[in-house]
């Protein structure tokens, strides 16, 4: 199979219906509610960035990174299960960390479950190192691995 390309760009409202589809169908219990994502979508949440990931003209993922003065954090970033192992993770995690250095940050921060081997060898894969966790950070219960990624000169991006 042939890799179609990935286009990352900022969240319209039209892509709304597909940013909250992807949210419940990637995140479940610990998703974010659908007027939370109508905000941010619509460029109402200071400081954040809404992404999509489109392939072949369809919504295959999202993502969502702040910055505040010189920390980024991403917040967000799920793929669909038709897409996964493509490059599209890849792609969008890009974008984050380009977003993070346009806005100043030197860092980039972001939790993942403990419990989730799959994410955490990605983000290794990529560069982020575990600074620390977070117990019973999300609603099942579960410990937040709390990751970083140096993107500015000040934190050797």
């Amino acid at each position: 199979m042939t890799a179609r390309p990935v286009q990352v760009r900022a969240a319209a409202e039209a892509d709304l219906d597909a940013v909250v589809a992807s949210e419940q169908a990637n995140l479940g219990a610990d998703a974010w509610s659908a007027g939370l994502l109508a905000e941010g979508v619509a460029g109402r949440v200071p400081h954040a960035s809404y992404l999509v990931a489109e392939v072949g003209g369809e919504i295959a993922g999202h993502a969502v990174v702040s910055v505040v003065v010189d920390v980024a954090e991403l917040q967000r970033i799920a793929v669909d299960a038709d897409h996964r192992r493509s490059g599209v993770a890849s792609v969008l995690l890009d974008a984050c960390v380009g977003a993070a250095r346009a806005g100043g940050a030197n860092r980039l921060l972001l939790e993942v479950r403990e419990d989730n081997a799959g994410a955490l060898a990605f983000y290794a894969d990529r560069g982020f190192t575990e600074v620390d966790r977070r117990p019973r950070y999300y609603r099942d219960g579960a410990t937040a691995v709390v990751m970083r990624l140096g993107v500015g000169p000040r934190c050797g991006g």
